[in-house]
C-alpha cells in the first residue's frame, strides 16, 4: 500500500474514542486491526498483516544504510470467552488479566453468529448470606444474560465465542478521558500521532510501526514481529499505573506529568539516554519509571529477539487499569507522540553510538 496523500488531522480524543469502542479481545483482533489500518495507511509507505495478525506499517527513512527501528504498541484488549451454555445463560472465562470485581452489572457484547448485547449478572444480594456478601466475586458466581431462551441462545452462541466489554469513551474534566481498552489503545494513538508528526520531518532510519496482537496473554505478537522485522532498535509503547487512591508514589506515575521513560534491565541505557535527551531538548515533561525486572510489555519480547535488540519503553500513565473505566490525561498522549517522533529523528547513523561499551 503506498502513501499518496496527506492524512487529515484527527484530535487525540476522537481517535481514542474510536479505537476504545472497537472490540479486539486477544485472539480476535480483526475489527480493531481494520480500524487502525484505515488511520495508518496514509502515514506509511507500505502496510501488511502477518500470519499471527500483527499490523506493520513501513515508513522509509532517508539513510541508505537501512537501519531499522521497530515501534510496538499492542492493539488487543482483555476480555472473556464462552465456556458453557447453561439454561439460557452463558458461563465464561477471562482472556487476560480481567478484574472479576469490576464485572458485575457490566454490559458486554457476545461475538457469536450474530453480535448479542448482554449483561454480566449474579445472584441478587437479598438471597445471599452475610458471609457470601462479604466475599469477593468468583468466576463461578457470575453469568451473562442476553435475554434469549436456551434454544435461541444455542442457535446464536457457541462455546469458544469471544465476549468484549461494551463501554462508551467519554471526556472528563481537566483534559482527561475515560473508556475501556485504553490499555493499550492509548499507545496506538501515540503511535499514529507520532507518524503524523513525522510526515513533516526527515528521519534517517526506516520505521516499522507494528501494532501487535495477543500482548495481554503473553507478548505473542511482539515475539513474532520482532523476529520477522529484525530491527536494530526497538521502542515499545504501553501504559503504566497512574497515581490514585491506594497506589503509592513508588508504584504509580503522576497523570498529566508527561510520558514515563522506563529504566531497568529490560531497557537499553544508551537508548534511554536518547529519549531523555530528546525530552529535555524539546522541553517535554517526563517521569522516570523504575522497572527492576520484566517490564510486562512488548519491550520484554523485543529485547531478546534474535541476537538481542537495544530496546526502550515509553509509557502513558492510566488510572483504573484493566477495568472498563480506565482514565488518561490527553496531554500525556500528545507529549508521548512528540517524544517518540523527536527520538526517531535523533537516532544516530552509526550503530556503534548505541554500544554499551563505547570505549571498548
Amino acid at each position: 500500500m503506498t502513501r499518496d496523500r496527506q492524512p487529515p488531522e484527527t484530535d487525540s480524543f476522537t481517535l481514542l474514542k474510536e479505537l476504545s469502542e472497537t472490540p479486539g479481545v486477544s485472539g480476535q483482533e480483526e475489527r480493531i486491526r481494520a480500524c487502525v489500518s484505515v488511520h495508518m495507511a496514509p502515514l506509511v509507505d507500505d502496510l501488511r498483516t502477518d500470519t499471527l495478525g500483527n499490523l506493520t506499517g513501513h515508513k522509509r527513512g532517508i539513510n541508505p544504510s537501512g537501519n531499522k527501528v521497530m515501534l510496538a504498541a499492542h492493539m488487543d484488549e482483555i476480555g472473556l470467552i464462552v465456556t458453557r451454555l447453561e439454561k439460557g445463560f452463558l458461563r465464561f472465562a477471562p482472556v487476560g488479566g480481567v478484574d472479576l470485581g469490576a464485572l458485575p452489572a457490566q454490559e458486554v457484547t457476545v461475538h457469536g453468529r450474530t453480535e448479542l448485547p448482554g449483561l454480566i449478572a449474579s445472584r441478587p444480594p437479598h438471597v445471599l448470606t452475610q458471609q457470601e456478601r462479604e466475599k469477593p466475586f468468583t468466576k463461578a458466581e457470575l453469568f451473562i444474560d442476553v435475554g434469549l431462551s436456551a434454544d435461541a441462545l444455542a442457535e446464536s452462541v457457541s462455546v469458544g465465542d469471544f465476549i468484549s466489554v461494551r463501554q462508551s469513551a467519554a471526556e472528563l474534566g481537566n483534559g482527561q478521558a475515560t473508556g475501556k481498552a485504553l490499555d493499550n489503545r492509548v499507545s496506538v494513538v501515540v503511535l499514529l500521532q507520532a507518524l503524523r508528526l513525522l510526515q513533516q520531518r526527515s528521519h534517517a532510519w526506516d520505521i516499522f510501526a507494528v501494532v501487535t496482537v495477543q500482548e495481554e496473554i503473553g507478548l505473542r505478537g511482539a515475539v513474532t514481529a520482532a523476529f520477522q522485522t529484525a530491527p536494530d532498535v526497538g521502542i515499545a509503547l504501553d501504559v503504566t499505573y497512574a497515581e490514585q487512591p491506594g497506589a503509592s508514589a513508588e508504584e504509580a506515575m503522576p497523570m498529566g506529568g508527561g510520558p514515563a521513560i522506563g529504566l531497568g534491565p529490560n531497557l537499553h541505557p544508551v537508548l534511554r539516554e536518547l529519549l531523555v535527551d530528546a525530552a529535555e531538548r524539546t522541553e517535554i515533561p517526563y517521569t522516570n519509571e523504575v522497572l527492576p525486572g520484566n517490564s510486562g510489555t512488548d519491550a520484554w519480547a523485543m529485547q531478546v529477539s534474535r541476537s538481542g535488540v537495544p530496546t526502550a519503553l515509553i509509557s502513558v500513565p492510566v488510572r483504573n487499569m484493566h477495568t472498563p473505566a480506565e482514565t488518561v490525561a490527553l496531554k500525556d498522549i500528545k507529549r508521548s507522540a512528540r517524544l517518540l517522533a523527536e527520538t526517531i529523528c535523533a537516532l544516530p547513523d552509526d550503530m556503534s553510538a548505541l554500544a554499551l561499551d563505547r570505549n571498548g
